[in-house]
């Protein structure tokens, strides 16, 4: 009877598997800004803390969104970036307004959210 009740036990607790955290970035062809992004945060992004913490996921607004995917209200403006926690929307940032602000409210929203990570300390190669 002590065994049942232990396998039950187990069974019943909520799942300790920590959250897996991205980065959506909803983009869409011929996007000026999608495309500033791409060249500036692009090849770096995953080298860094912001990253590795929240790893980049890309979706194509022309294109039907993800079935594992929930978001808090339809995407109307690109890029737009989503922080998901386990597929559902926690936060999102509207727009890119350069390399140097991006990176700070990218985060603001880890940090809203609880999610750790290290600073970044990879640049652009640009000298800044």
């Amino acid at each position: 009877m002590t065994r049942v009740f232990a396998a039950t036990a187990f069974f019943a607790l909520p799942s300790l598997a920590p959250a897996e955290t991205t980065l959506l970035m909803a983009e869409e062809p011929g996007c000026v800004y999608c495309a500033q992004w791409n060249a500036q945060i692009g090849p770096i992004y995953e080298k860094t803390g912001e990253g590795a913490a929240a790893p980049l996921r890309r979706m194509d607004i022309t294109e039907p969104q993800p079935d594992d995917i929930t978001l808090a209200r339809a995407i109307n403006f690109t890029p737009t970036f989503v922080l998901l926690v386990d597929g559902e929307e926690v936060s999102r940032l509207e727009g890119y307004p350069g390399e140097d602000f991006f990176w700070g409210l990218v985060g603001m929203i880890l940090e809203q959210n609880d999610i750790p990570f290290d600073v970044k300390t990879e640049s652009s190669g640009d000298g800044t």
